[in-house]
């Protein structure tokens, strides 16, 4: 099984309004907007994808703006990813923080993450994000105004799941997805894919008694693994069936190929393809430019287009 999963793929989280989620994104935390098109289960609403320069799985967090659709505020818990953590380069948090607080954007240092320090960072939606600074990632740095390859977000580092018990989401990851048990302090395990570098870890913290997560504005929605080859996906699809988990058809994101489940603590689980990526519809040099829509909602896009909010891009 070693080599299936190849390590994070995104992050999707609910957000409240979209102008501050765009400034906060590429603004504040200077990634690309790659892609904007609308949430394919809802035409109304936005679904904007940021990373590196491409786009390039393990980079990637992508949000759905519901402001106003009467979508309640989320609550974290358990049964939920309650932290998404970016990579920046050792010796940078100090000018993160700057950055951050310049901006009105709540930042403070916590806990070290397994020998690696972290800045806590709550966006505009009440999302928690840590930026864990570490020389371990030789990933291309995203440079934006202000933000210089000694600064820039490298991409994911990891996410931080809350669950209630460890143990049977332990077993599905390391069983089934080639997981490993990677370090352990208190009440977190990190657990890595073909290792422990940035982009390769999931952490699971537990028994918190922080009860029942609630999804809603301002929660991650799930959390995407990055299948090897779409006949992976495949096979990972039926060894879920056959352990009785519910999980979804193969469905079409445009961009890649998905498949859903929950694992055992309830976290909702994404496996999605490499292929084709983000510039299947656009060039690279105009990434995230025009709302770019699927084939079957071509004809609809003068209705789509007027009932989006506006947004204007800053960077």
């Amino acid at each position: 099984m070693t080599g299936r999963i190849l390590g994070l793929h995104h992050v999707t989280a609910t957000v409240a309004e979209a102008q501050p989620d765009l400034d906060f994104c590429t603004g504040a935390l200077g990634l690309r907007l790659v892609k904007r098109t609308v949430n394919f289960d809802n035409r109304n609403v936005y679904h904007f994808y940021y990373g590196d320069e491409r786009g390039t799985p393990g980079t990637i967090w992508t949000t759905f703006p519901y402001a106003g659709m009467g979508v309640p505020p989320g609550r974290f818990g358990e049964g939920q990813v309650t932290t998404t953590s970016f990579s920046v380069p050792a010796g940078s948090l100090d000018d993160w923080a700057a950055r951050l607080r310049e901006r009105g954007v709540t930042a403070a240092r916590v806990d070290d993450r397994f020998g690696e320090p972290a800045l806590a960072v709550t966006d505009p939606s009440g999302l928690a994000f840590e930026l864990v600074a570490t020389a371990r990632d030789p990933r291309t740095p995203r440079v934006a105004p202000g933000i210089g390859p000694a600064t820039a977000v490298r991409g994911l580092h990891g996410v931080t799941l809350t669950v209630a018990a460890p143990d049977p989401t332990v077993a599905l990851l390391t069983d089934l997805l080639g997981f490993s048990v990677v370090a352990e302090a208190g009440k977190r395990i990190r657990l890595g894919i073909g290792g422990d570098l940035p982009g390769h870890t999931l952490d699971l913290v537990h028994g918190t008694g922080a009860g029942p997560a609630r999804n809603g504005l301002g929660t991650v929605h799930h959390v995407a693994l990055a299948a090897a080859t779409a006949e992976v996906q495949r096979e990972i699809r039926d060894e879920l069936i056959a352990r009785g988990r519910q999980v979804t058809e193969v469905l079409d994101r445009q961009y890649f190929q998905s498949i859903y489940f929950r694992e055992p603590g309830g976290v909702l689980l994404e496996i999605a393809t490499v292929a084709p990526g983000f510039t299947v519809d656009e060039p690279l040099e105009s990434l995230g430019c025009g709302l770019m829509l699927p084939a079957w909602e071509e004809a609809n896009r003068p209705r789509i287009e007027a009932g989006l909010p506006p947004i204007v891009q800053r960077a």
